[in-house]
């Protein structure tokens, strides 16, 4: 008896070390359901979000109870919007969706070397605010973001370079790196329009399905999820905001 008990004892010890690793391996960026590295948001905890689905799938972010910004290079058939969600495979009832809206492409959009990537899109109607639906504010004109800050980024898009879409939102954070990293990968890379984040040594960035999403640093809204390298290797490139904010605000009048 006592022999039966110390081996059953070894096999659940053996279980647990296993589930462990299981574990850690998740966390490691092996079995990951996240943005490449990341992991899943607190539910609602950034209201400012929004969903887009057509042709493709994309993220977005709520500035104003009318207003939604992305990607220009989203601009593909977009048939509806969904704000309040966190699980964008089922109906929450935090949800609201807006079907009928109007594009605004920023006019000197490059869909070659994505100089320029922002686009807004006036709702038809207001959206009704709440604490799963609320807009966050445009960056401060002189709020400099700069290498070694670290930023947040958050979206539906591909947990891998061959993983699929994820249902529920995840976010990873981000340091900004210096321009060269970026120059490195892309040679159309623009310091003032562009931001440059994510450690080229770590399996942490943004990805397919996470464009037009949100960079945020330091609480403040500062870049738009753009592009970088098909593998989905850091550092990845995003829109600088604060850059376009004569254009935003021309807009939004």
């Amino acid at each position: 008896m006592l022999g039966f008990a110390a081996g059953e004892a070894r096999m659940l010890l053996l279980m647990a070390l296993v589930w462990i690793s299981l574990l850690t391996q998740a966390r490691g960026g092996v079995l990951q359901d996240a943005i490449i590295g990341g992991h899943e948001a607190h539910n609602h905890s950034r209201p400012y979000m929004a969903y887009l689905s057509g042709k493709s799938k994309c993220g977005g972010i709520l500035v104003r109870n009318d207003f939604v910004m992305t990607a220009a290079h989203c601009n593909k058939n977009i048939t509806k919007i969904t704000l309040g969600a966190h699980n964008i495979k089922m109906k929450e009832e935090s949800q609201q969706d807006v079907q009928r809206f109007s594009i605004f492409l920023h006019p000197e959009y490059d869909p070659k070397t994505f100089a320029n990537d922002i686009m807004l899109l006036k709702l038809k109607s207001k959206v009704k605010l709440n604490k799963f639906v609320k807009p966050i504010p445009l960056p401060p004109a002189k709020k400099k973001v700069k290498a070694g800050d670290v930023c947040s980024v958050a979206g539906w898009g591909r947990t891998a370079p061959r993983g699929r879409l994820a249902d529920k939102l995840q976010e990873v954070n981000l340091k900004v790196v210096e321009v060269e990293e970026c120059k490195k990968i892309s040679e159309n890379f623009e310091e003032d329009s562009m931001i440059c984040a994510g450690d080229p040594q770590k399996r942490e960035a943004s990805f397919n399905g996470d464009s037009g999403g949100p960079l945020v640093c330091q609480n403040v809204l500062q870049g738009i999820v753009s592009h970088g390298l098909s593998n989905g290797q850091p550092p990845r490139i995003f829109t600088k905001i604060s850059h376009f904010l004569p254009w935003i605000k021309k807009i939004l009048r």
